[in-house]
Order: structure tokens, then C-alpha cells, then sequence
């Protein structure tokens, strides 16, 4: 049995089973790392309060038959909304470290242009998959900038399912 112990931001949480969760955390050692929260979901569990979308927490994290998360404490809240977390637990990829990325979505520099480019993705550089105007939307599903005309119409991230839209839109204005 390895433990491993890192602070991580918690992208995504979605139900397994009658009483678990999987949880999509973002750790400062690690890179994005998805683990089980081992009863998360009975009304006793200690690890809910500690585990909701957009807290920082420290966790230790047990590897036995799986990756299960054994403790975790919420050091504070960050104020990015939940659907731009589960959009961001889309395009990272498991197990890569990315110290930029951390203290990006940890300071208050936080905008979706910075993000595409530590990503990868570089806004200032990309032009409209359709007619190369300059792109207003990145959509997460193809992985294409858009302009406002060759944006789908359905542009929001839902913001109370755990699941996003196949057409979910990043708007870059």
C-alpha cells in the first residue's frame, strides 16, 4: 500500500454506486489525478464537506486496489465557477504537473485565455476553425477556436449537472 499526501483543487465529482464518488482533483505534485471517495455520499461522511467542487484541500490519497482518498481537510474555496472546473477537468491531461497551471487557477490571475495557453491552446495565435477570423470561443468537444458566427448555438457549460454538454463553449470575451 502507497500513500501519497499533496494539496488539490477539486475539479469534478460524480457518483459511483450507492454511496461513493469519484472525485477529478487537480494536486500541486501530481497533475490531475482521479481517486474514490469510499462512502463520500452517506449523510456521515467526513470527506464531503472537505471534497466540493472548487475547495484547495490537503488529501492523502492511499493506492490499494485502486486509488482511494483517505483524508482530506478544505483550506479555503476558490471563487472560478464549477462549470469552468469541470470544463478544465476535460482538457487536462491525468498525471501531469504543472506548476504554471497550479498557481494560475490558485492566484487571482485567473482567465480562460491564460488557461488555453499554459494549456497548449494559445488564443493569441489561433484563428476560427471555419473562416480564420479572430476566435471568440473555444469549443471543448472538437478543440476548436470559433468566431461568434461559427459559435454553436448552444454556448453555455451546464452549471448543475456534473456532466458537460457535447458543444460546451469556452466564451474568450
Amino acid at each position: 500500500m502507497y500513500e501519497y499526501r499533496s494539496t488539490a483543487i477539486v475539479l469534478d465529482a460524480e457518483p459511483v454506486g450507492e454511496a461513493d464518488t469519484r472525485f477529478s482533483l487537480f494536486t500541486e505534485r501530481f497533475g490531475r489525478i482521479v481517486v474514490r471517495g469510499k462512502s463520500a455520499r452517506k449523510i456521515t461522511s467526513k470527506l464531503t464537506p472537505h471534497l466540493q467542487i472548487g475547495d484547495v484541500a490537503s488529501v492523502r490519497i492511499v493506492e490499494k486496489n485502486g486509488m482511494r482518498i483517505a483524508d482530506a481537510l478544505k483550506e479555503r474555496r476558490l471563487p472560478h465557477a464549477p462549470s469552468d472546473l469541470r470544463a478544465l477537468n476535460h482538457l487536462i491531461h491525468d498525471a501531469e504537473r504543472d506548476n504554471e497551471l497550479w498557481n494560475t487557477l490558485t492566484g487571482a490571475a485567473y482567465h480562460w485565455r491564460v488557461v488555453l495557453a499554459l494549456l497548449g491552446w494559445d488564443p493569441a495565435h489561433a484563428s476560427c476553425s471555419q473562416c480564420a477570423k479572430r476566435p471568440c470561443a473555444f469549443v471543448i468537444g472538437t478543440q476548436e477556436f470559433v468566431c461568434a458566427a461559427h459559435t454553436p448555438a448552444r454556448t453555455s457549460m451546464e452549471t448543475n449537472a456534473s456532466k458537460l454538454e457535447p458543444g460546451a463553449v469556452i466564451s474568450m470575451g
